[in-house]
């Protein structure tokens, strides 16, 4: 499917948005067929000597970097081209122009995949689950607390290919940091990559911080007072726990054989090393802040039946209390006519006595026993 025949109809296609579509980004309608016409384009750029060059567009900055190499002792330029949730035209433009592999390709445009590393001839497709909190002011049952997205990254030669899906975890922040540090650039693509992992893992770090400070709170919470409502937000952070360990635990395998990789230069395979430590902390972190909110939900569910119990045994003994009277005046409502201190000046009070009393022992038997 994806042969020779796939990017004339990509071209056609292109030439019918191009013509149909009056808002194409400037840099498109500036530089002609050098750019894939879509507002999915984040940035691109070449980068030769640690410094960030300017082109006309994608082809020719690819151009640029590879007769650099081509003449330099130490070939470290490249292009960094940062898509953000492309269609599949512009995945596949790029694709030709980079020579990526189209199975990668397909991941890219479809998505909703799990963290992986694959390797495709001299290019690396990696998948990089990403999480964010999402703060709330009050936080409900059905609040989603953790929102989770995607970043697939090509990594070859002289080129490093990000599509990001997801509104969260920009990458702007972690190209203006390479972009003010030129020796971190010049590491090459596979220093992009450890920019991109190290920034998602630190992330993960950041939210499984802010989950445990809100388990936290759930947990003062249960022992000090419960109600179904409470249960139903224990049970929706436990929800959310195993979303976040759906995102985390599986790129503990994928990491740990990246920096293994004989694609990874040595100098960098101590900062993918140093990644992986930090994505075992998180791992950690994650599984025992998952076990504390089985521990906390079972805790808030035993506690809400003691509180039922206790409620019950309070209905109960109210109801025994309420009886008796009940049942004295039943009796002497039957309306007999031999019936004992019918024809007493004193009946009357006597029987009220006698309901008092019997009350008033009934409630203290209750209170002693922790009843009422």
């Amino acid at each position: 499917m994806r042969s020779s025949l796939l990017f004339p109809r990509i071209r056609h296609a292109r030439m019918i948005r191009a013509a149909h579509a009056p808002a194409v980004p400037l840099r498109a309608r500036t530089t002609g067929v050098c750019v894939p016409p879509s507002d999915s384009l984040v940035d691109y750029a070449a980068y030769v000597g640690g410094k960030k060059i300017e082109a006309l567009g994608i082809p020719d900055a690819l151009e640029l970097v590879r007769a650099h190499n081509a003449a330099s002792e130490k070939p470290n330029a490249f292009v960094w081209v940062g898509l953000h949730e492309p269609d599949a035209p512009e995945v596949e433009w790029l694709a030709e122009v980079f020579a990526l592999h189209p199975l990668a390709v397909e991941d890219a445009v479809k998505a909703h995949q799990r963290p992986k590393v694959e390797r495709y001839g001299d290019s690396l497709f990696v998948v990089l689950k990403t999480v964010a909190y999402l703060d709330h002011e009050v936080l409900t049952e059905t609040s989603e607390i953790i929102a989770t997205g995607e970043i697939m990254v090509f990594v070859g030669p002289d080129f490093v290919v990000t599509v990001r899906h997801g509104k969260h975890c920009p990458l702007a922040d972690v190209r203006e940091r390479l972009e003010d540090k030129p020796k971190l650039l010049n590491r090459g693509p596979t220093g992009v990559l450890h920019a991109i992992a190290d920034h998602v893992v630190d992330k993960y770090l950041s939210v499984a911080d802010q989950m445990q400070a809100e388990l936290e709170e759930v947990e003062a919470m249960v022992f000090a007072d419960v109600s179904a409502r409470d249960i139903g937000r224990i049970y929706n952070l436990k929800r959310e726990m195993i979303e976040m360990k759906r995102s985390v635990t599986p790129l503990q395998s994928p990491m740990a054989t990246l920096a293994q990789r004989r694609m990874i230069p040595s100098e960098m395979r101590e900062y993918f090393r140093d990644v992986v430590d930090h994505l075992a902390r998180v791992c950690e972190q994650v599984e025992s802040s998952n076990e504390l909110c089985n521990s906390i939900l079972q805790a808030a569910l035993a506690r809400s039946n003691a509180l039922a119990n206790e409620d019950m045994r309070k209905i109960s003994s109210w109801v025994a209390i309420m009886a008796v009277p009940t049942m004295i005046a039943g009796v002497y409502g039957m309306n007999f006519d031999h019936m004992p201190e019918l024809e007493s000046v004193f009946g009357y009070p006597v029987v009220l006595c006698v309901m008092v009393i019997a009350c008033s022992l009934l409630y203290r038997g209750f209170r002693r026993n922790g009843w009422l």
